[in-house]
């Protein structure tokens, strides 16, 4: 019972006793005086034994209570000072005011009171904020959790070595599954007798051994061509630092052939079942083929890391997958209501030249289709002008709000020359159908249009053009083009493979004679493509600021208030490396909406689609393009730091 409420109980029985007394007293004198008189000197003395009493009782219990204060008091502080985690009582200026035995033990050290915190935590060097999320910190070899409470000023330290320990070990020991594919043994292998290919194949399956010894993999073949590979997280870290130096091993122990054997390698990791383990696994192997090859792709959850990608992609050698393709698309145009044919924002001569080819192939079918264009700009205003003249076709070309009226969910949606859905002028029209088709001759990037039910993505390709010529020669038998169609396709590929010196491959120039044949004009192309005396001019004012880096490497930062369209900078990158001793070229300007626009473009040494993709763009191997939020000055610091990060990785500017 509390201590107030013994002396009230105790106090309360005397005063009644006292009552009582003082009652029998009267009675007593009632009666007889002398019985009274007594009665009251017995009163008295009962008065004087109960205070006495009273005062011994009350010292009584003051003592004892003393004493349990003080017992409690050390059992307390001994119990503070071995509670199994420290703490820190600190002041305003984050100085030690005290602390337990536990705290001293953590930091090997009796006393640090008035030492301040950030001096004994070495994680608290720099400002901190506090808060009441933990940190880590190592301390003598231990881990150790500390925990600000920043209203009483207290630091906790609680000791998670076993707990870290336990936790590494399960992130370290996370499964990675991968697979190893040669993506262009059939090519390499072409004209060689079985001898000569069994040897070839043992050298590079020698290397893929070794590889996997090294990294200490777990490796199964698959097929002729593909392996799997199982190891854990620790393994994949190595293989990351290593930047997957198999894929120039096997490319350079193959440089005597032909073609150079070039190998693609997707991994992942991070899934929450088996399941999706595999998708992750064939996402990433999906993204190394659709990029070109020569390149590893390794997927953590939602991270996604490139590696390699050294080597242009090698040209497939068959039509099958395109006469496969044309009847897939020949049959989704049967099935659907209208067809809706869309490319990118700021569209060039090879999107116009695709829609216009596909445009053909669904009238063929007795389809509806049309073309989404949000406006003409310079880079498509002499195409757009020579369309004009049949009035029948230019009539296709629709607005992005009136596609959004014709869709349907039984429309289909055929998105040319890119795959990323923030690319199109109107991402509702990909929303309003589950029929989308895409076509594109873009390395594939990590944005890409989700649930597609048909691909037709060849990083090979000079141009999409190129991919929709060859498919309409297998969607529809007697297929007749007429004038303005085929140049339309033709000037897409000419514009592309800059008249035919980038890019091309023996598919290219059989797709130019086929257009040919059906009467495209070249004359007409180069009315389109001739430049006016302005825009040279402009052209050769942009040059003139171009710096060379790294010996061989040509960078023009336009810093002007002029506004630039992006073909203009585009065809200042052009220019620039036909310069000598230039391997590739950037041009950084202000583009007419407001964005620094960068063009790169290379010989074939340097992947430029990686250096954009750094800075938000892609692309392909040699013609890429990027568009950044800022100002022309901080792009051209971003662009210079992003080199000197992929020449410090990859080494590629030697």
């Amino acid at each position: 019972m509390p201590k107030f409420l013994v002396q009230r109980w105790h106090g309360m029985h005397i005063v009644w006793a006292l009552v009582l007394i003082f009652l029998l007293t009267v009675a007593l004198t009632w009666y007889q005086w002398v019985l009274g008189l007594l009665g009251l000197v017995l009163g008295g003395v009962v008065v004087v034994f109960g205070v006495l009493a009273e005062r011994a009782f009350r010292k009584e219990l003051n003592d004892y209570v003393l004493t349990l204060s003080h017992r409690i008091k050390s059992v307390g502080n001994e119990v503070i000072s071995q509670l199994p985690f420290g703490i820190f009582l600190y002041n305003e200026d984050r100085e030690v005011q005290w602390h337990n035995a536990f705290a001293a033990n953590v930091l090997g050290r009796p006393n640090v009171v008035g030492e301040p915190l950030n001096q004994l935590f070495p994680v608290l060097q720099q400002p901190l904020k506090e808060k009441e999320a933990p940190i880590e910190a190592s301390i003598g070899g231990r881990v150790y959790e500390l925990l600000f409470r920043p209203q009483e000023r207290v630091l906790y330290v609680h000791d998670i070595t076993e707990m870290w320990t336990f936790k590494k070990r399960y992130e370290d020991e996370k499964l990675v599954l991968g697979i190893v594919m040669m993506d262009n043994l059939e090519e390499v292998a072409q004209g060689m007798d079985e001898q000569q290919r069994a040897l070839m194949l043992s050298r590079v399956t020698g290397a893929i051994n070794e590889w996997a010894l090294k990294y200490g993999l777990f490796l199964r073949r698959l097929t002729s061509d593909r392996y799997m590979i199982v190891t854990n997280q620790v393994a994949l870290k190595q293989l990351e630092l290593s930047r997957f130096d198999l894929l120039d091993v096997v490319r350079e122990m193959t440089m005597d052939q032909k073609l150079p054997m070039t190998l693609s390698i997707g991994l992942a990791s991070g899934a929450e079942s088996i399941v999706q383990l595999g998708q992750l696994l064939q996402g990433s192997l999906d993204m190394a083929l659709g990029r070109g090859g020569d390149q590893a792709v390794v997927k953590f959850g939602q991270r996604q890391s490139f590696y390699g990608g050294k080597s242009n992609a090698v040209e497939k050698r068959t039509r099958v997958r395109a006469r496969v393709i044309a009847h897939a698309l020949r049959d989704l145009m049967r099935e659907s209501d209208n067809v809706i044919i869309i490319g990118h924002k700021m569209p060039d001569m090879d999107a116009i030249g695709a829609a216009i080819g596909l445009l053909k192939a669904a009238q063929l079918y007795g389809k509806e289709a049309y073309i989404v264009l949000e406006g003409v700009n310079p880079a498509i205003q002499k195409m757009m002008d020579m369309l004009k003249e049949d009035e029948k076709l230019y009539k296709r070309f629709i607005t992005p709000d009136l596609g959004l009226t014709l869709v349907g969910k039984r429309s289909m949606v055929i998105v040319v020359d890119t795959h990323r859905a923030t690319m199109v002028p109107e991402p509702r029209l990909l929303q309003q159908t589950d029929r989308i088709v895409i076509i594109d001759h873009h390395r594939r990037s990590e944005e890409f249009i989700e649930d597609a039910v048909l691909i037709y993505m060849e990083p090979y390709a000079s141009s999409t053009c190129e991919l929709v010529t060859e498919l309409l020669q297998y969607i529809h038998e007697r297929i007749v083009l007429d004038v303005r169609e085929a140049t339309a396709l033709l000037a897409g590929i000419t514009v592309d493979t800059k008249s035919f010196s980038f890019r091309t491959g023996s598919r290219t120039f059989e797709a130019a004679s086929f257009l040919r044949r059906n009467g495209a004009d070249s004359m007409l192309i180069q009315r389109m493509l001739k430049e006016d005396l302005e825009e040279y001019v402009r052209k050769a004012e942009i040059i003139r600021h171009a710096e060379i880096y790294r010996d061989n490497i040509a960078i023009a930062v336009y810093d002007s208030v002029k506004q630039l369209p992006q073909l203009l900078i585009a065809q200042a990158a052009d220019t620039l490396l036909n310069m000598t001793g230039i391997k590739a070229s950037f041009v950084v300007g202000l583009r007419t909406d407001g964005l620094v626009g960068i063009s790169a473009r290379s010989l074939g040494q340097i992947n430029v689609q990686i250096v954009m993709e750094r800075l938000g763009g892609g692309g392909h191997f040699t013609n890429a393009a990027a568009q950044v939020q800022g100002t022309v000055p901080e792009v051209a610091v971003k662009l210079r730091k992003v080199l000197k990060k992929i020449e410090e990785e990859e080494g590629l500017f030697e």
